[in-house]
């Protein structure tokens, strides 16, 4: 799993940076049989926290953390390996001027 982090609402030119395009990006991962599904999230000012404690549901505004980068987005892509996803990753947009975070997905019926 790919986990986008940006700054919401940061849109810099990708052109400039030598980068591919999201559409550039897709077309190759596609092409390639790697990427799987994703998408953009809303705005963290449409997002919800729920919490639990001591039985009562907690629901505070927005994202559970206070930084200036935010998730905004996800990729699910099936690579052979770490290396392999990290490449992947690299070659992402968002990797120019935010961060992208590989992480393994753990099957529930894993131990």
């Amino acid at each position: 799993m790919l986990m986008i982090c940006g700054v919401e609402g940061a849109q810099p030119d990708l052109a400039d940076q030598g980068g591919y395009t999201i559409e550039e990006w897709l077309g190759e991962m596609s092409r390639r049989g790697v990427w799987q599904q994703g998408d953009r999230l809303r705005p963290t000012t449409e997002a919800a926290t729920v919490r639990v404690r001591n039985n009562e549901v907690l629901i505070s505004g927005g994202p559970f953390a206070e930084t200036k980068e935010q998730m905004i987005g996800y990729d699910l892509i099936d690579c052979t390996d770490l290396d392999e996803a990290i490449e992947v990753a690299s070659k992402h947009p968002v990797a120019r001027f935010g961060m992208i975070e590989v992480r393994p997905v753990w099957p529930i019926d894993e131990e």
